[in-house]
């Protein structure tokens, strides 16, 4: 599924991370020496209060944030060594993001949403239309590829995110409160999608605050002042 990867070791591991803010006079250790691993074809959550550095956690993991000190390995390289252009590439190729707000492009059909990650790649144009329509078929809306968000609903727009975030066969599918704009039968129709995904053999990492959603994980990682409180596997339950 994920060409751009090896199957050897976890793909991500996180030793002794800090994330330190200096404000003023005070520093804020938002993570406070985190160490983790996370396999691949985990489904796992990271849940806590807010201030618990899970926001913070998510932008190290996603590539947009640098850690103050320890050591971020992404597929085996440090994250901490790899320079903007290497970054951006990581996040490219490595991390599909599916966000809250959906961030899709108002005046864009469905289709060319899905395509424009594929744009940096430098991949022919009609590959990239092929690549989208396979990636909006896989969430169910092969027959929607020329509608603008705005003639969609909420769930079909997260399911037009989702296919962005896959279309390029990332090892990772990271995820920020992927239902927090859904009611709860389009959050249910989002999770079942998700649950699929883990089937197909996707890595999938959750942030969310919420209980229901964090039980569809097999692993649950809770974050408290920037620590990691409890790491716990758990039986999922189905969507």
């Amino acid at each position: 599924m994920n060409s751009s990867t090896t199957n050897e070791g976890p793909v991500i591991s996180l030793r002794d991370v800090y994330r330190t803010y200096e404000m003023g006079d005070y520093t804020l250790n938002a993570l406070n020496g985190v160490s983790l691993d996370i396999d691949r074809n985990e489904y796992l959550a990271i849940v806590g209060a807010s201030g618990s550095g899970k926001s913070t956690m998510m932008n190290i993991i996603g590539c947009l944030d640098r850690v103050t000190s320890g050591d971020y390995l992404l597929n085996g390289r440090n994250v901490g060594e790899m320079n903007e252009a290497e970054l951006a590439t990581a996040r490219n190729r490595e991390i599909g993001f599916v966000f809250q707000s959906f961030n899709l492009l108002p005046r864009a059909s469905a289709l060319k949403n899905v395509m424009q990650p594929l744009v940096y790649r430098g991949i022919p144009r009609a590959e990239r239309q092929r690549m989208a329509a396979e990636a909006l078929e896989r969430v169910g809306l092969g027959d929607r590829t020329d509608s603008l968000p705005n003639q969609m609903s909420g769930g079909q727009r997260q399911r037009v995110a989702i296919s962005r975030a896959l279309v390029g066969g990332p090892a990772i599918l990271l995820a920020d409160e992927p239902t927090g704009n859904l009611d709860s039968k389009t959050s249910s129709e989002i999770m079942a999608l998700i649950d699929e995904l883990h089937g197909q053999g996707q890595t999938i990492i959750m942030v969310t605050h919420e209980p229901d959603i964090a039980a569809h994980c097999e692993r649950v990682i809770r974050l408290a002042d920037g620590n990691v409180e409890s790491d716990q596997r758990q039986v999922r339950r189905s969507a």
